[in-house]
């Protein structure tokens, strides 16, 4: 008897090679940019709060998304209450 793999298997088959191959690829790319002397992008700086955001808007904001990882709030609640605070 020939076992036939479902779509689920199917795809997480074709979502691992892709992976590999692109994990692949980036690392013969940065080999290549390497031997080239090309410099590498310089690492990216933390982003400041945008201006007028006080500590307290920030640690609301903080606490929201807290809240919505956690699955307490919905994402439209989130956002309803993002809005909120930043206006």
């Amino acid at each position: 008897m020939v076992r036939r793999r479902s779509l689920i298997g199917r795809a997480a088959g074709t979502a691992a090679r892709t992976a590999v191959i692109a994990g692949t690829a980036t690392a013969v790319s940065n080999k290549v940019a390497a031997r080239q002397g090309v410099p590498s992008a310089p690492p990216a700086e933390p982003q400041a709060a945008p201006a007028g955001l006080s500590s307290e808007a920030m640690e609301q904001l903080k606490q929201l998304a807290e809240m919505r990882d956690s699955g307490i709030l919905t994402d439209e609640e989130f956002a309803t209450q993002k809005a909120r605070i930043l206006s």
